[in-house]
């Protein structure tokens, strides 16, 4: 899978009242896209590289490392796309860092990934490397390593908290509820996302969303679905056993809802890219006035849109959420909408007035995020993460 199977379109790039910022992004931009093409051998090569010079790096990681290689490039596109919007993108890179404690980094690590990651790009760059350009991806990934080293080293929670599994039920043949009771509260919000480590597959840590809000008693629920080639999806839907102990790594992502705003939403989910969605809803209705939210929540049948009972009672007792089906095939339904979910949320409207909401799988979210800018939503107005999927 390339980095741009991953991500939705690069942003338009905002203009900067420094020209010499602007060209720095024009360099970054312009040279990742003359590598993008050769994205996952970037990634073999750069880990080659960094294993090479930091072997000691390389125990920190899982013996198959193709997941690993898709995450590296989805940190760096997602770099290149935000490289010029500061308010994104270094959010973004504090959570990293914070994140990337619970392997053990330390600061000779960030300088050995700095040197493997320019020679990668230097390499696949070939004949239109210039010192310009090594200069500009050296000056951007020195603020992506001094921003992920400050906020690991201002972090005081844990590395990871250590979580039991307290309940384990399969909804259908690929997919499974599951609660853990974390030893200690998780200081995550309604539609953060958080890392996980279970023990049938150990160091192959993977993005799970939590579909409840922060309880009382501090339990996390987890939708689940085995996708093929999902090593750790696949474990923890049929394996997984009571009492089994997992490590959750720190909450990442900026999916919300501000109440305070009162900006209405629009929420867009695929498949169990539905659960940060429910955790939002499900912190919504703990007060008694709240913007309006319209889901749209889709599935190739109606039998895959696994929650839909229970999202239809949440409506009828919270009128600001509506709730709209979409499906792309099966006999015509009354209440429910035909097509993709980039078709049905559409078809409504340009919601420029709203907050948007986006997960799923990858394609998904691209040809979501694709024709609501076309249809005229304000691309500032969207959200969406790039680690929901592994």
């Amino acid at each position: 899978m390339t980095a741009n199977a991953v991500l939705s379109p690069e942003p338009p790039p905002r203009r900067s009242s420094s020209s010499g910022i602007s060209a720095t992004v024009r360099l970054i931009r312009d040279s990742y896209a003359h590598i993008e093409p050769h994205a996952d051998e970037v990634a073999r090569f750069f880990y080659g590289m960094l294993f090479s010079l930091a072997p000691q790096t390389r125990e920190l990681f899982p013996v198959n490392m193709e997941v690993q290689r898709s995450r590296l490039l989805r940190a760096l596109v997602h770099f290149v796309q935000m490289v010029d919007r500061p308010d994104d993108l270094l959010p973004f890179l504090r959570q990293l860092g914070r994140d990337h404690r619970k392997f053990g980094v330390v600061v000779s690590h960030y300088e050995a990934v700095g040197t493997a990651l320019l020679s990668a790009i230097k390499k696949f760059a070939a004949d239109i490397w210039t010192p310009k350009i090594e200069l500009a991806w050296a000056e951007a990934y020195t603020i992506m390593a001094t921003t992920m080293q400050q906020a690991a080293d201002a972090d005081e929670n844990p590395a990871w908290w250590n979580a039991q599994v307290i309940d384990h039920r399969r909804l259908s043949w690929d997919l499974a509820l599951v609660r853990v009771q974390p030893q200690h509260p998780v200081p995550y919000r309604a539609g953060q996302y958080v890392s996980v480590e279970v023990p049938q597959r150990p160091r192959l840590w993977r993005y799970m969303t939590p579909a409840n809000a922060p309880a009382a008693d501090g339990s996390i629920e987890f939708h689940i679905r085995a996708v093929d080639g999902g090593w750790v999806s696949r474990s923890i839907v049929g394996h997984t056993q009571y009492g089994d102990n997992w490590r959750i790594g720190p909450p990442m992502g900026r999916m919300s809802v501000d109440r305070e705003q009162g900006r209405d939403v629009v929420m867009v989910a695929g498949g169990t890219g539905l659960a940060p969605m429910r955790a939002v809803i499900d912190e919504l209705a703990r007060y008694g006035e709240n913007p309006r939210v319209h889901l749209f929540v889709g599935g190739r049948t109606l039998e895959d849109i696994y929650d839909l009972d229970n999202l239809h009672r949440l409506s009828i007792t919270n009128p600001w959420l509506t709730i709209v089906p979409v499906v792309e095939s099966g006999p015509p339904r009354s209440g429910v909408e035909q097509g993709t979910l980039a078709d049905a949320v559409t078809r409504y409207g340009s919601w420029t007035e709203r907050e948007v909401l986006v997960c799923g799988s990858p394609g998904m979210i691209r040809a979501t995020v694709s024709r609501m800018l076309v249809a005229g939503t304000p691309l500032e107005r969207i959200r969406y993460d790039p680690f929901t999927l592994d």
